[in-house]
């Protein structure tokens, strides 16, 4: 089977995806705000119907304001209905707003490990 691929552009942000195999990648870049914090969930959502696993990978992103973190937070209850398990990869930017509007950790982040073939991450799991 072979790589599956999309992108779509919303405002100043980028999402391009990549599955095979159960597996996928969201990846974002720019700035995630109110503008388009809603495409990336609704994004995010369509993709997840391929997968049984979803890297979502913010390293991308220089801003992301508090419409990103309900997004995020929108990805956390679709995943889980779908049950696919998921992390998020975080900027320095999504680690910032994550310790003000996420202190428990509820949201599943991790760090990339290294790519695979297909370039899609494999992931570590921060530890607590």
């Amino acid at each position: 089977m072979s790589v599956t691929q999309a992108w779509l552009k919303s405002g100043n942000a980028e999402f391009n995806a990549q599955w095979e195999h159960g597996s996928g990648m969201v990846s974002a870049h720019g700035e995630l705000d109110a503008a388009n914090a809603d495409q990336l969930a609704e994004y995010v959502g369509r993709c997840i119907q391929h997968c049984r696993w979803l890297t979502l990978d913010l390293t991308g992103l220089k801003f992301i304001g508090t419409a990103g973190f309900s997004a995020l937070h929108r990805i956390n209850v679709a995943c889980s209905a779908a049950d696919v398990r998921w992390a998020l990869v975080p900027s320095v930017a999504v680690s910032r707003l994550l310790r003000v509007c996420d202190p428990d950790g509820v949201l599943p982040t991790a760090e990339p490990k290294r790519r695979t073939q297909a370039g899609l991450l494999q992931l570590i799991p921060e530890s607590s």
